[in-house]
């Protein structure tokens, strides 16, 4: 991030040409949305003059219209590079405050916000590094997407197989000409499938550099005549996306997650923050989990966890425990998905692993055998409990979990699970192919 001044930003804008800026912000369900305004107004959107009406957003807790005010974050001013170069378009990632000057609590923005501070209070950031996977689709003659891909890539295959290589070639450098440092990009396991490494850097940036991250990449395939989705399970019979988050806890510059001494390279924290993460991901599955697809992904049988684990070595854990030479012991949650909001995903990893470390939390034991094959009974004879098998489910456990609720803030809670009930009734509402091919001419 830089840390512009308004006089930096109006010099930039009229040495670049720029003739818009989006003034953008995220809704309850991880929507990025915005407003565009001439570049003529562009100190009035610095004085925080800038007014949308939110009873029409996604998630808006209000019937009635309502103003709200949009205050733009100078350090996020970016001119967009897939934008023309003639008339050039830049953006701002703003705060929503309302009439009377305070913030607008139920916005994922402040919501993060707020647990950050109580985490710098007590000394703590958190540095995340997400993996975010996303598939590559072709386009009908009418340019709407399909889930159709030629290729038959795999693993970290290369051209002439991965046939999504000079499209991801192109995201990788356009979002470098933003600024960002990519840490990896490779071709996934599911044929068409892509992932995007970042380095790592604290919540608040990485959450604003996600949601950049989703704009880019489709624009970007729809330069190559692709459709990019983020849908966690596009296609049936073969692996979902994922965007599992990689964590350093730091505090006073070091990396306390780490602990030579011990047997796993893991301290006394480290295992406490995993601790509160692992109690507390129930309630957290429908904010990492968001969709009624999500649980597909999740479903057993493929790398997604769908159980409550951790491990140094099964890839299925829902957590893993990495240890690298120079920055120490890092734990990498792999239950969320790409669809997910990350200003609340990281928000509440965060929360759940301070309340771990702030309660002492006694960790399970480590998952040392592949348990993919294992029945329901075996898994509970075991000990071994499992994530929600379903949105429904979800958002039972959403409701009960009293660290969401104090995260999150009881208005947000109460609305999501009202939008987020009103979707599972829907879908439960439909009947679908392969119920028809199943039950159709037996029944």
């Amino acid at each position: 991030m830089e840390n512009y001044t308004r006089e930096a930003i109006l010099r930039m804008a009229e040495e670049e040409d720029v003739e818009f800026i989006r003034l953008q912000f995220t809704d309850m369900f991880g929507t990025l949305k915005n407003i565009a305004i001439p570049s003529t107004k562009l100190e009035k959107a610095m004085d925080n003059r800038c007014v949308i009406d939110a009873s029409s957003i996604g998630g808006s807790i209000r019937d009635e219209e309502v103003d709200m005010y949009l205050h733009p974050d100078l350090s996020t001013f970016t001119i967009l590079p897939w934008r023309p170069q003639q008339g050039k378009v830049a953006r701002f990632i703003c705060d929503i405050y309302q009439e009377d000057g305070t913030a607008y609590k139920e916005s994922p923005r402040f919501i993060l916000d707020q647990v950050v501070a109580k985490a710098v209070s007590a000394g703590y950031t958190l540095m995340v590094n997400p993996e975010c996977e996303f598939f590559l689709f072709h386009t009908d003659d009418n340019g709407m997407p399909t889930t159709t891909t030629h290729e038959k890539a795999g693993y970290m295959d290369l051209s002439p197989v991965d046939l999504g290589e000079n499209a991801r070639r192109d995201m990788v450098l356009t979002l470098e000409e933003m600024g960002y440092e990519i840490e990896s990009s490779h071709h996934e396991i599911a044929p068409g499938q892509q992932e995007i490494d970042f380095q790592f850097s604290d919540v608040r940036e990485t959450a604003d550099k996600v949601m950049t991250f989703k704009v880019a990449v489709r624009t970007i395939a729809k330069r190559h005549g692709l459709h990019a989705t983020f849908m966690p399970k596009p296609k049936a019979g073969v692996n979902g996306s994922g965007m599992h988050i990689n964590m350093y806890l730091m505090k006073d510059g070091k990396n306390i997650l780490s602990d030579a001494e011990d047997e796993i390279g893991l301290s006394k924290e480290g295992y406490s923050f995993m601790a509160g993460i692992l109690a507390h991901i129930k309630g957290m599955t429908a904010v990492c989990n968001p969709l009624v697809n999500s649980y597909k992904r999740l479903a057993p049988g493929f790398e997604a966890p769908s159980d409550i684990t951790w491990s140094t070595k099964q890839r299925t854990a829902l957590v893993r425990v990495q240890t690298q030479r120079e920055e120490g012991a890092r734990l990498e949650l792999r239950s969320p998905d790409s669809a997910s909001n990350p200003y609340l995903v990281f928000a509440l990893c965060l929360a759940a692993g301070l309340d771990g470390i702030e309660k002492n939390m006694r960790i399970t034991k480590e998952l040392k055998e592949n348990i993919r094959r294992f029945s329901k009974e075996e898994k509970k004879q075991a000990g071994i409990d499992t994530l929600p098998e379903n949105l429904s489910e979800a958002l039972d456990e959403f409701a009960k979990d009293p660290l969401i609720k104090a995260v999150l803030g009881e208005t947000f809670v109460n609305c999501y699970l009202k939008a987020k009930q009103k979707e599972w009734e829907r879908y439960m509402e439909q009947v679908s192919e392969w119920e028809i091919e199943q039950y159709l001419y037996r029944v």
